[in-house]
């Protein structure tokens, strides 16, 4: 009775340990993620690379069968045409139109100037048949050139099919990975109970604060933002930008209006600062006149200014607290 009391004891004391779960994997750090990031996007450089190659193999298979179609219908007109001559030949030949051979065989024409006329019909049949020869070759090559064409055209719809789904397989992880990274930054400061947080003073020499910085640096390192990003200005305009907690995030130069390209960079900026606005401290967002607020977390219209900058239609700009 004691040792199975025991036993079952022992069997108590051993479910906890037996059932402890292991200890959880470490986060990866920003260096592994980008490290994995650098390898997806190469992954996808070379399918798209493979992509035109396909392309462009497709377009010289295209552009050999229109030349061998070409020269198709050259000889063509050169076959119809010396078909026609063998037709009357033949026509004349066996009709009695002109005696046959064995009738300038077997008649009293002079012999030396009987085989100069045997040798010019076979010459001459002996250069139809040549022509008709060499049709027949350039209508093989034809067929094969299209053949060619029509087999690389299937072989390009299948690898486009298999390169589409590859490419946006690895534009979703590129994008899983990216989102992971900016999940490991934190905006710096205070942050108070009511979501807002402590404003920051501007530092550094580019007079912007920790908390802007870190934003903008965000931004560049996803979205390129190839025409550059301002942020403070020293005019004092009521705004953010001579605080050092505002950046503009150019989309074109001279106030001219963004391409369709660069029109969907700054939608995809501006909906990046809204799904990240509450962990790293961003309080507005204005893009195409329209200006989102953390506040209320919905775009509002705003008054016309009188132009492209001024309607930010050529920039999101973004201002932390």
């Amino acid at each position: 009775m004691v040792r199975r009391g025991a036993a079952a004891l022992t069997a108590v004391l051993l479910v906890p340990l037996s059932a402890t779960a292991a200890p959880a994997a470490p986060k990866p750090t920003v260096k592994q993620l980008k490290k994995e990031l650098a390898e997806l996007q190469k992954e996808s450089d070379k399918l798209i690379t493979d992509y035109y190659n396909s392309r462009i193999a497709q377009q010289k298979a295209e552009k050999a069968e229109k030349a061998a179609r070409e020269k198709l219908a050259a000889a063509q007109e050169v076959y119809d045409r010396n078909s026609g001559e063998l037709r009357a030949m033949a026509i004349a030949e066996y009709t009695g139109g002109e005696p046959n051979r064995i009738a300038l065989v077997t008649g009293n024409e002079d012999p030396t100037a009987l085989l100069s006329r045997l040798a010019l019909v076979q010459h001459l049949v002996d250069l139809q048949d040549a022509r008709l020869r060499g049709y027949a070759q350039v209508r093989d090559a034809h067929q094969q050139a299209k053949d060619e064409a029509a087999a690389r055209a299937k072989e390009l719809a299948e690898t486009v099919g298999d390169l589409e789904k590859g490419k946006k397989k690895a534009e979703r992880q590129i994008e899983r990975i990216k989102d992971k990274i900016d999940q490991l930054y934190q905006a710096p400061g205070v942050r108070r109970s009511d979501g807002t947080w402590v404003p920051q003073l501007p530092e550094g020499s580019d007079n912007i604060t920790p908390r802007m910085r870190l934003v903008k640096q965000l931004i560049k390192d996803r979205f390129e933002v190839p025409f550059g990003i301002g942020c403070y200005r020293a005019i004092q305009d009521g705004g953010e930008h001579p605080l050092g907690r505002a950046c503009d995030f150019m989309l074109s130069r001279g106030g001219a209006l963004p391409s369709g390209a660069e029109l969907k960079r700054g939608e995809e900026i501006a909906n990046w600062a809204i799904k990240n606005a509450k962990r790293l401290g961003i309080m507005y967002i204005i893009y195409r006149q329209r200006i989102w607020h953390a506040g209320t977390g919905a775009w509002r219209t705003m008054s016309d200014r009188g132009g492209t900058t001024a309607n930010h239609y050529d920039h999101p700009h973004i201002s932390v607290y």
